[in-house]
């Protein structure tokens, strides 16, 4: 298996072992090592008091595109530090997708960029993830 296909499978592998990400509808679209591409749907429980998605959904979404991109040489690898910026609003029924590209790696420690789109291309957020890898392959040779 190459490296992009074994980068794919991890992913797949993170988002059926989580709780957040299919309860959230997050779907891959892509996977391969240091880059992630996924989507959600804005649903009516993501939204804030404004009637907008809720910033820390559209955190949480970025936030898995960068787990997904930066675990994908099969190292456990976590972040160390994000942050957000907001560039515009989403809503209900609008499809967000996050596309985290690994920007650095220098030993245990990595840089990641993720833009979160509306599915038309309007930019709604931009995420900058730190990681650390702390050791340790994420799945076995019998997953």
């Amino acid at each position: 298996m190459g490296a992009n296909e074994t980068a794919d499978k991890i992913a797949r592998f993170m988002l059926a072992a989580e709780g957040t990400g299919p309860a959230w509808g997050v779907e891959i679209e892509e996977a391969r090592e240091g880059y992630a591409r996924i989507r959600m749907t804005v649903r009516a429980n993501m939204l804030n008091g404004h009637g907008t998605s809720h910033g820390g959904m559209i955190f949480a979404l970025a936030d898995s595109a960068f787990a997904y991109a930066c675990n994908g040489r099969n190292l456990r690898t976590v972040a160390a530090q994000a942050s957000i910026v907001f560039l515009d609003a989403a809503r209900e029924g609008e499809m967000l997708v996050a596309e985290a590209r690994e920007q650095a790696l220098a030993g245990r420690s990595g840089v990641y960029n993720v833009s979160v789109t509306a599915a038309d291309g309007r930019p709604v957020a931009e995420f900058q993830g730190f990681s650390r890898s702390i050791g340790g392959p994420v799945i076995g040779e019998s997953e």
